[in-house]
């Protein structure tokens, strides 16, 4: 269960926006919602007419020069990219571009198992073909060795990357990057292909017409792709790109869009989920020069077959993902306790490593604690990590670092090797580093911009929402909240995989959709009142219009989440062996009247522990509830699946007597010890 956030924006603020930026009330609220007080501040946020001067990028005049003058005189150019959808679709712009330009020119893009970035084996190897001038895309800014080593072997080398750079720049011609502290470009959250569109520009002398043309479909693929900010200049390039992309000329594209399947108009969502994935497929778990390949071709036979290629490759991504997976609910349902630690660290024998990142986010997902997935390879391992919140992969990492090959990453994930007989001690001193820092853990939470009415939900209003596209990383789909809506049906759909809910409030019935989720894992039934997290659509079928309700989540009304994550944590606390203030036991200590319930209630059916918590709200806090369930669990009465956190009744259980528990009998011990003190 997630927390919920609610908003609720000012409204003299709204109707300000609403009356001078000619915008609807609703789409009004939501711009007030995100802090947005003036029809300044939300052209700068929204409005996306144009991208800044491309040679305020420092060292940009100085790259676009000599790349001019490289082509001029049919110097070797070596592109070196990397093995993601952003520097597959980076080296895919630049190689272009040189190639029409007539320059002599060839790209280069690591294996995965080559690491990332510049190594001296490719430096050597660019250098036996013949390179005379190195342009890395997506890359380098920390390669200093390298640097040094191709100016040894009289190679040239410009640098294009998007990455953090250290104290310390690398020995090049041309470094370009927004984050260069001597920068004076005004749009710092580009990605690579970003960067690389602006050096296509500036090549062309500043004007930006053939570089989004041209290439704008692979910039917006890559921006999507890159997770990056859908904020300022990267707004205009995701617009321009996706309008590109349903019409493109280029052959690669349009067979992996109709591989996909997605459907038009392209949404950054749908290329996202669509194609996005089926591009990284390639440098996770095949070779990256599939998908460059792809995006260069011009024959529609080759691209065929590189887009089967890159869909059976997705579709071994996928199984290894969730054989992954399994593997991890194998081992927590073995050892229950890792779930209850503050932080997930889960390791098995050869996990692939390209899948580990996914997997990782998934498990995060599931279980709302930051994560930490490792393949043991040997003798050395490796690791990736995801987070939110306050909890900084980066600095857990650094916290640990003495125990560490190598590291890297930011606040919300992050990648390591390690010593394979190294994993425990780096597991402990993780879970020290959260224990230090916080007593309670940061919790993922869903952010409602408003509190919306019955009566808002209209077509007008919902198709006003459409001016704050594209949504993404920054500028997220707007949510809104309802409550006190009630169940009147539960419909199943595609045969029960997803579940459609007629539900009404303050007299107005409407349809909300559930996706990836069946009626019988529900919680609740018709009747029973709910609160709810969504989001809305406009859509037309047979010639007419109507709004599609999608949530996002949903609770029984009535939960009170604050005493719901409260006492979550003092069962983990309780689980985890530490000292839990004497007055708590009383309040976790539950007796027959309160066993007795819960027992009939998982013999009636089939629930998660979330769900059943929902049938004893508000008489039941969730950390007596889960006791509950331990001791039913000691006695042989239940069983829990730790990873699904499915419950189910014992069948032909024998009778038990709640007074033989031990959990029981520690509980009351520790209780009547408040009593007596």
């Amino acid at each position: 269960m997630k927390k919920w956030v609610v908003k609720k924006p000012d409204k003299q603020i709204s109707k300000k926006l609403e009356a001078e930026c000619s915008v609807t009330p609703l789409c009004a609220d939501v711009l007030a919602a995100r802090g947005i007080s003036s029809p300044a501040e939300a052209a700068e946020q929204f409005n996306a007419d144009s991208l800044s001067d491309p040679f305020l990028l420092k060292d940009m005049r100085e790259a676009a020069q000599l790349i001019n003058t490289a082509v001029e005189n049919f110097t070797c150019i070596c592109v070196f990219g990397d093995y993601d959808c952003d520097g597959i679709a980076s080296t895919a712009m630049l190689f272009s571009y040189l190639e029409c330009m007539g320059a002599n020119v060839f790209y280069m893009i690591p294996e995965r198992n080559d690491g990332y970035g510049l190594n001296e084996s490719a430096v050597r190897k660019m250098h036996e073909q013949g390179a005379e001038l190195i342009i890395t895309v997506d890359n380098g800014i920390s390669a200093h060795n390298e640097a040094e080593l191709i100016h040894e072997l009289g190679m040239k080398l410009i640098i294009t990357d998007h990455h953090q750079p250290g104290e310390t720049l690398p020995k090049a011609e041309a470094i370009v990057n927004p984050h260069r502290k001597d920068c004076a470009s005004p749009f710092k959250y580009l990605c690579g292909a970003g960067v690389v569109l602006k050096l296509i520009a500036a090549a062309e002398g500043g004007g930006y017409d053939t570089a989004l043309n041209e290439y704008g479909e692979l910039a917006a693929l890559a921006t999507i792709a890159d997770v990056v900010s859908l904020t300022g200049e990267n707004r205009l390039i995701v617009k321009y790109g996706l309008k590109l992309l349903e019409n493109s000329e280029r052959t690669g594209i349009n067979a992996l869009i109709s591989k996909s399947g997605i459907k038009f108009p392209i949404t950054a969502p749908a290329a996202a989920f669509g194609l996005v994935p089926r591009i990284n497929a390639s440098g996770r778990f095949g070779s990256p020069l599939t998908a460059a390949r792809l995006l260069l071709t011009d024959d529609e036979n080759e691209a065929a077959l590189f887009a089967d290629e890159l869909e059976e490759l997705n579709t071994q991504r996928k199984k290894e993902e969730n054989s992954i997976i399994q593997n991890i609910s194998d081992s927590v349902n073995h050892n229950p306790d890792l779930l209850i630690e503050r932080v997930l660290v889960l390791s098995g024998e050869g996990w692939h490593h390209g899948i580990i990142g996914i997997v990782a986010s998934r498990i995060l997902e599931r279980f709302d604690k930051p994560c930490f997935i490792i393949t043991r390879e040997g003798e050395i391992s490796r690791g990736s990590a995801r987070s939110f919140g306050g909890f900084s992969i980066f600095g857990a990492l650094q916290y640990c670092e003495d125990l560490l090959i190598k590291y890297g990453g930011h606040p919300g994930a992050g990648g390591f090797s390690i010593e394979t007989s190294k994993i425990p001690e780096f597991t402990e001193r993780l879970q020290k580093y959260a224990g230090d820092i916080f007593d309670f853990m940061p919790l993922p939470d869903i952010t409602a911009d408003k509190l919306i009415l019955p009566s808002e939900i209209t077509i007008d209003n919902v198709k006003g929402l459409k001016i704050l596209e594209p949504f993404g990383e920054g500028s997220r789909q707007p949510v809104f909240a309802m409550g006190g809506t009630s169940v009147q049906e539960i419909v199943p759909l595609s045969k029960g995989l997803h579940t459609k809910l007629r539900l009404v409030c303050a007299g107005k019935r409407f349809d909300a959709l559930l996706f990836r989720q069946s009626p019988n894992e529900l919680f609740i039934k018709a009747g029973d009142r709910i609160d709810i997290m969504f989001t809305m659509e406009a859509q037309t079928f047979a010639g007419k219009e109507s709004v599609s309700i999608i949530l996002k989540d949903y609770r029984k009304s009535g939960l009170e989440q604050r005493k719901y994550f409260a006492a979550k944590d003092a069962y983990e606390k309780y689980r985890r062996h530490e000292k839990l203030p004497i007055s708590y036991y009383e309040k976790i200590c539950p007796d027959r009247n309160e066993l007795i319930p819960v027992y009939k209630k998982i013999v009636s059916g089939k629930f998660c522990t979330d769900t059943l918590y929902m049938a004893f709200i508000p008489d039941l806090n969730y950390c007596k509830m889960m006791i509950c369930i331990d001791i039913f669990r000691e006695l042989g009465l239940v069983r829990l699946d730790p990873f699904s956190q499915e419950i189910r009744a014992v069948k032909g259980a024998p009778k038990a007597d709640l007074e033989n528990s031990l959990i029981l009998k520690d509980l009351k011990e520790k209780r009547n010890k408040e009593v007596t003190v």
